[in-house]
């Protein structure tokens, strides 16, 4: 099996490091012509000269624009009017008491992580249908359905992630436009590794060895027992974005290394 992506364009929200970035290497690898996107222009810039280096002659341009915002939609969709592929990736995540979350933050969370990809996927799926063809992908999480008591601002928006999820694939039945989502598990991206920097030194062990610990610790139901690599993560996206997951559509594909303990 091959994934063969030449020809198509694919926009990558929140792409400058961590699972986004490791997406557009796949996408990219893949032949796809990538757009990577993030807050500050130093970072969009930094994350080409990456992705450069990982694909040689890679064919890859970026924007900055703060997509938790209208404006900043606008500003994308200006600049990028058409694309075949959509990866609604960027988010905000981090622990806070449900007590201590205020008002502002509870809005920052559904602007940044619900409503860029609703705006995103109503500006690029008219296009879409009318080439015949497009992919849809909203990154959910294992959050989204194992509501983080620490973090519950974070799992509804995952949550309602996957309704908006499902119901575009209804909305688009027929068209040859997919829509999916996927839920990574505790994966090892560099905001996992801040928020776990300063106990893993204490520890004096290594990184990967203390988010195994912390995954055991925090989600003792995992199959696989450690944190998931965010190329792991990417694989299962690029897969999505082909042509070759032409019969899914409206799924939650879980890359959540078996911590959400159901069959279905």
């Amino acid at each position: 099996m091959k994934i063969e992506l030449e020809g198509k364009t694919a926009l990558i929200t929140g792409s400058t490091g961590g699972i986004g970035l490791a997406i557009a290497k796949g996408l990219a690898g893949s032949g796809a012509t990538v757009i990577l996107n993030g807050r500050k222009q130093a970072r969009v810039d930094a994350a080409l000269e990456d992705l450069n280096k990982a694909v040689p002659n890679a064919r890859a341009r970026g924007i900055a624009a703060d997509l938790g915002t209208a404006d900043g939609c606008k500003q994308v969709t200006a600049a990028e009017p058409q694309v075949d592929i959509l990866i609604n990736n960027v988010g905000l995540f981090g622990p806070h008491d449900f007590y201590d979350i205020p008002d502002a933050e509870w809005q920052t969370f559904f602007d940044v992580n619900v409503m860029s990809g609703v705006r995103l996927s109503r500006a690029y799926t008219p296009g879409m249908v009318e080439r015949g063809w497009g992919r849809v992908i909203f990154l959910s999480s294992e959050s989204g359905l194992n509501i983080p008591a620490d973090m519950i601002h974070y799992g509804f928006t995952k949550t309602a992630v996957l309704s908006i999820s499902r119901g575009l694939a209804k909305r688009l039945a027929g068209t040859g436009v997919t829509v999916n989502s996927v839920l990574p598990g505790p994966t090892l991206s560099e905001g996992v590794e801040d928020m776990l920097r300063e106990g893993q030194k204490d520890s004096g062990k290594s990184m990967e060895a203390f988010a195994a610990d912390f995954v055991m610790s925090e989600r003792p139901s995992s199959i696989i027992q450690r944190a998931a690599t965010v190329e792991e993560v990417a694989n299962m996206v690029v897969y999505t974005a082909s042509t070759l997951s032409s019969a899914t559509s409206g799924a939650a594909l879980r890359v959540d290394g078996g911590v959400v303990d159901t069959i279905a």
